[in-house]
């Protein structure tokens, strides 16, 4: 694998599948496609972007994903990170804001018009003469693929110039079906729109136990399931289900069940 990163526009290439994939998206990140493909998924739905894709990827969500080299080739993207402090900078001077909140899908695809072609060949220029290191001439490319974007798809603005904060939403409904993403409490209850105090009141209430209990318990009960009925192998699941290591994973089903994954699986092979 190797990868070129400074600044905010990011290239990088891999030989071989990834799975590890970025769970929490803190900025809006704007990623073309040079070769191999991604799959991203929100617990919902699975977005998949080719060859010659160019997608902006929405701030403020939990997604996984895996990168997927061409046969007998590499995986190669450019990604290009908008901060907040980049975004509030641009609105200032453009006067860019978002006039109403725009409920939106993880994954937005983005036209790619002339004017976005020759601005991809000029930033693989930068690559080749090693231009990512000049935060200057960084920043000022980010600035000119806004005002392309915006030209050819202004309702952008909603979505890029947005600065609110995530807004109280059902916590329930988000916890079923986020809880398999290795995130830790603070980040859950910034997304559900509540304080860390309020997140945690609010789930007892829910729940009748803790957060952490009941994660774990969700996690490991899915696990069982996966193992002993649809024949999984615990290195299969234990990165889709949020534990770090295979070995953390190993030691937390034991203590639970009091057997180890590995007994399922001998188990169901004889």
């Amino acid at each position: 694998m190797a990868k070129t990163e400074t600044s905010a526009i990011v290239y990088s290439c891999y030989h071989e599948m990834s799975r590890k994939g970025e769970n929490f998206v803190p900025q809006h990140t704007l990623s073309y496609q040079l070769s191999g493909s991604f799959v991203l998924s929100d617990g919902e739905e699975k977005y998949r972007a080719e060859e010659g894709d160019f997608n902006l990827i929405r701030k403020n969500q939990l997604v996984k994903f895996a990168k997927h080299p061409p046969e007998n080739g590499v995986f190669e993207s450019m990604n290009i990170y908008l901060s907040e402090e980049n975004l509030l900078n641009i609105a200032k001077e453009y006067d860019f804001y978002a006039d109403h909140f725009v409920a939106t899908k993880p994954l937005i695809p983005i036209e790619v018009n002339i004017l976005l072609k020759n601005y991809i060949t000029s930033l693989q220029g930068m690559i080749e003469n090693d231009g990512l290191n000049n935060k200057l001439l960084t920043d000022l490319k980010i600035k000119e693929l806004l005002l392309i974007l915006l030209q050819s798809q202004p309702e952008l603005k909603n979505i890029l110039f947005d600065f609110s904060e995530p807004h109280k939403i059902d916590l329930e409904a988000f916890m079923i079906q986020n809880y398999r993403y290795n995130v830790n409490l603070e980040r859950f209850a910034y997304l559900t729109g509540r304080s860390l105090a309020t997140f945690k009141r609010d789930f007892e209430k829910i729940f009748h136990t803790s957060p952490h209990k009941w994660i774990l318990q969700k996690r490991l009960t899915e696990a069982h399931f996966l193992i002993k009925e649809r024949e999984k192998t615990a290195s299969d699941i234990y990165v889709d289900l949020g534990f770090e290591d295979l070995s953390h994973f190993s030691y937390t089903f034991k203590k639970q069940f009091g057997y180890s994954p590995t007994k399922i699986e001998r188990d169901e092979k004889v």
